[in-house]
């Protein structure tokens, strides 16, 4: 049965600092138990923050990151390189220190390579199952991180838009986004769901109401997508005190 916990932190920093501990320390305890680990990552100031923290992390050294396999749950469909893709702001934030190989680095594609967002998410999709143990369609995600938006959306599953569905593929295609950049690729909530554990990520008022959606309202894909994700063992809400301020139970 899959556990719910929630981690509040004092602050934003704290909170990104406790995120970096977290993983760390998760990253430790997968590899004591099997030969690689695959993480999703996650954009956002949490997300970068605290992959940010975790190259400054003293447990940093302790962490094999030869056996990890590194994914992203969603993407902006842009070039190479730009600033505003998730992969770009991620690398930087290792900032040299956080070594993987070149192989276990799994960015999804990027625009102006001739392919349709489609024709790229189907793309993802194949390079999933390239890694997937026989029969499966997706790695055995370890750890899925996400960032709760304050309209309650996670990777690129935006509230009421027609990407958002538990049929469809298990990488879509988000075009129309109600964010900028307008195109996106993002990794579907049965993918997401298929990880042991997915740790939603929240800092400031801004989030409060979208956090108390998604963590203790009904669950509905439509209206909040982040109130459906759970991960298969555990799920771990990490935010601050201003983003755990609208929770019923005093934190």
């Amino acid at each position: 049965m899959s556990t719910r916990r929630v981690v509040v932190h004092p602050d934003s920093e704290s909170l990104r600092a406790g995120i970096a501990a977290r993983m760390a320390t998760t990253f430790m305890d997968v590899l004591a138990e099997q030969a690689v680990a695959h993480v999703v990552l996650t954009g956002g100031r949490n997300g970068i923050g605290g992959l940010a923290a975790l190259s400054e992390q003293p447990l940093l050294r302790a962490v094999d990151f030869s056996r990890i396999h590194i994914w992203w749950g969603d993407e902006r469909y842009l070039p190479t390189d730009d600033p505003d893709r998730n992969d770009t702001q991620s690398r930087d934030a290792m900032q040299g220190r956080i070594t993987v190989p070149p192989t276990h680095l799994h960015p999804m594609p990027t625009s102006g390579n001739g392919l349709s967002a489609a024709r790229a998410s189907g793309r993802y999709a194949e390079e999933l199952a390239m890694w997937a143990a026989p029969g499966q369609d997706l790695p055995a995600f370890d750890l899925v991180l996400l960032g709760v938006g304050a309209d309650g959306h996670v990777a690129s599953l935006f509230p009421f838009h027609p990407a958002v569905s538990t049929d469809g593929p298990l990488v879509v295609a988000v075009e129309g986004s109600p964010k900028p950049p307008p195109v996106r690729l993002s990794l579907s909530p049965a993918a997401i769901c298929s990880a042991s554990q997915v740790w939603l990520l929240a800092s400031g008022v801004e989030k409060a109401d979208a956090v108390r959606a998604a963590w203790i309202g009904e669950p509905d894909l439509e209206a909040c997508p982040a109130s459906v994700i759970r991960g298969r063992d555990l799920t771990l809400l990490l935010t601050d005190r201003a983003a755990a301020s609208a929770l019923a139970r005093p934190f």
